[in-house]
């Protein structure tokens, strides 16, 4: 991944957590890792703890942040997700799949959440 990429994604992630915080999102771990899978954000809003994935662009060409989250990206997060769980002991917990997707124009971001975005199968 070039440094310009890693670089996008870092500060996307940094601004995606701000957002979430000021959206009364409690940030719970950062770049959770398994041997299958990586879940760029793990947050609690309410009494539901929600796995996110941000998606950040600065150009359109290869398709919007939104699109970029396929099935099989979705069942990745998913086995993350599950192992988080399971790691953690944490049973009877609702659970729920957005994306932050960010759109970098001019060193800005626009921030768009897209709750429920997808379901665990």
């Amino acid at each position: 991944m070039s440094d310009k990429r890693q670089r996008l994604g870092r500060l996307a992630e940094d601004a995606a957590c701000l957002f979430l915080e000021g959206q009364g999102f409690t940030i719970v771990q950062r770049n959770y890792r398994t041997r299958a899978a990586e879940i760029d954000i793990i947050a609690k809003d309410g009494d539901t703890l929600v796995f996110v994935e941000v998606k950040a662009r600065s150009t359109l060409s290869k398709g919007g942040p939104r699109e970029a989250v396929g099935p099989a990206k979705q069942q990745k997060i998913v086995l993350g997700a599950r192992h988080f769980l399971r790691e953690n002991r944490l049973a009877d917990v609702r659970v729920r799949f957005d994306v932050v997707a960010l759109y970098e124009k001019n060193n800005r971001f626009k921030i768009e959440l897209i709750e429920n975005a997808f379901q665990a199968e």
